[in-house]
């Protein structure tokens, strides 16, 4: 009468499992769309004087050298806390490819991100102040 138990039981897992597989419980939840938000962009270089801190203005709060052709951003402290830590990748309305966040703006900015433009002063100022959506991919555990 053993011989046969084990039979059994595996069947018997089989079948629960067969079952389980189309519960929506034993289901994994639809992928959350990216968070969204609308936020005011500006541009900023790396170049001595620009900075708010004293020191070397290559370096970023997030530790990493800036050089011309990097495509990254600076975020207020609000977004920050929303997710927007160091190394999250972003969409920007209006430009192509991804932009990573590599440094931190002064505390009194809010909803506000600085696109980084390098040494190209001309270009910081051509691109002013303008509102855009940005788009990210908030980070596991």
């Amino acid at each position: 009468m053993r011989a046969w138990q084990p039979r059994v039981a595996v069947t018997a897992a089989l079948v629960v499992l067969g079952l389980a597989s189309g519960c929506a419980l034993f289901r994994r939840p639809a992928a959350a769309p990216p968070p969204e938000l609308e936020v005011t962009a500006t541009a900023y270089n790396s170049l001595p004087g620009q900075s708010a801190e004293p020191g070397d203005p290559t370096l970023a709060a997030s530790g990493i050298r800036l050089r011309p052709g990097m495509r990254v951003v600076a975020v207020s402290d609000d977004l920050f806390e929303l997710g927007l830590r160091f190394g999250t990748r972003l969409h920007i309305e209006g430009f192509d490819g991804e932009w990573s966040v590599a440094d931190r703006m002064a505390p009194r900015w809010h909803r506000r991100i600085d696109v980084y433009l390098g040494d190209d002063v001309e270009a910081a100022r051509r691109f002013g102040e303008r509102r855009v959506h940005i788009r990210w991919n908030p980070r596991g555990p």
